[in-house]
């Protein structure tokens, strides 16, 4: 099928066909165009063209990380809006996992077949630089697991331990077992919509900057956003193009993956549906297209049965199988732990191939 016929097939509207045709021969798209597309009623039309691209880009396979989140500490001093997890240092049930405690979870996660162990944890400023470094050398000596921890927030935090600067920080992590860095702390990268929401958490350059600073150092991250509370439509696309333009420096980011805001048990609304979900995943895959190879669909907040549908709307990922997880679960989302059968079902009902991969999508197992 070629380019004018996949845009001809529903389309509608001359300017999104126009756009998409662009997205098809390889052309960036801009910020009208994206927020054009984020607005379209041609749903059909934009999860068709992403899916083209995502077959361009990663072809039929599927992909996904048998893994376990950890968080070591859920007292913060952020305090952000949207969070449900977070506790003041005098709750009830506010705690800091011991490094036992948390070589316990390790090792039973590998035990499971665990490959990356995804580390976060709140600002606590009770902790010391010596909690940080001492569990990732102690990961490093018992475990071959790919330690994919500290979100940029908290990059900023320890630096403030160290004294020292962000780059300077990644590196004696980095030395200490600091495989690569995940995404959080994006939410919205724009400081009007942070301001708002999270307020005492970094500002969106700063972000970057931690980000930027792991790519120059040879460190792989992840990209995310969170979707669908106090940020308009420009400023998810604001979002997307400003991930692209990092990317464009040193090509550090391994996937992007578009979140929805779960508003349970938090101080913020949001109005986001399947729908809304589905949009954004392709509209990221347009966006991204020739950027991110990978996209990743958000079974944790979407369920499985809408993450499949991703898989026909640019998603190429199904990321971890989540044998713990505590921050989306801490917003009220019901969810159980996916095994790996389940993962494989879905794809092979699709008519794609699957596989096991690491953090670096590398591929480990195929079935």
């Amino acid at each position: 099928m070629t380019n004018f016929d996949i845009v001809k097939k529903f389309s509608v509207n001359g300017e999104v066909s126009e756009a998409l045709s662009k997205a098809l021969n390889n052309e960036p798209l801009g910020m009208q165009d994206g927020v054009m597309l984020l607005k379209s009623a041609d749903l059909n039309l934009l999860g068709t063209a992403a899916d083209v691209l995502r077959e361009r880009s990663a072809g039929n396979l599927v992909t996904f990380v048998v893994d376990r989140n950890i968080n070591y500490t859920n007292i913060c001093s952020s305090k952000c809006k949207f969070c449900a997890f977070y506790r003041e240092a005098s709750a009830g049930d506010a705690y800091v996992l011991s490094l036992d405690e948390i070589m316990a979870k390790i090792d039973e996660a590998v035990k499971l077949g665990a490959t990356q162990i995804l580390l976060q944890g709140g600002l606590n400023p009770d902790i010391t630089i010596e909690y940080y470094e001492d569990m990732l050398r102690q990961v490093k000596k018992r475990f071959s697991v790919q330690m994919h921890a500290f979100s940029p927030p908290e990059i900023v935090h320890i630096s403030k331990l160290y004294g020292a600067d962000i780059s300077e920080t990644i590196s004696r992590l980095r030395d200490a077992g600091l495989d690569s860095i995940p995404g959080g702390g994006a939410e919205i990268l724009d400081d009007r919509v942070r301001g708002a929401v999270s307020p005492n958490k970094i500002g969106w350059e700063k972000w970057k900057e931690v980000m930027l600073a792991a790519h120059s150092l040879g460190i792989p991250t992840t990209a995310t956003m969170v979707f669908g509370h106090a940020e308009t439509i420009e400023e998810r696309v604001k979002h997307i193009i400003r991930v692209r333009e990092m990317q464009e420096k040193y090509g550090g980011f391994t996937a992007f993956i578009p979140w929805s805001f779960q508003a349970e048990n938090t101080q913020l609304s949001g109005t986001s549906t399947g729908v809304d979900y589905l949009r954004m995943v392709a509209v990221s895959r347009i966006l991204l297209n020739g950027y991110i190879r990978n996209i990743q669909a958000s079974w944790v907040t979407q369920g499985l049965n809408v993450a499949q549908v991703a898989l026909n709307f640019g998603a190429n990922d199904l990321g971890g199988t989540m044998i713990e997880e505590n921050v989306v679960r801490a917003a009220g989302v019901p969810f159980h732990s996916k095994i790996i059968d389940e993962f494989v079902h879905v794809a092979r009902k699709m008519g794609r191939t699957v596989a096991k991969r690491d953090t670096l999508y590398n591929i480990l197992e195929r079935y």
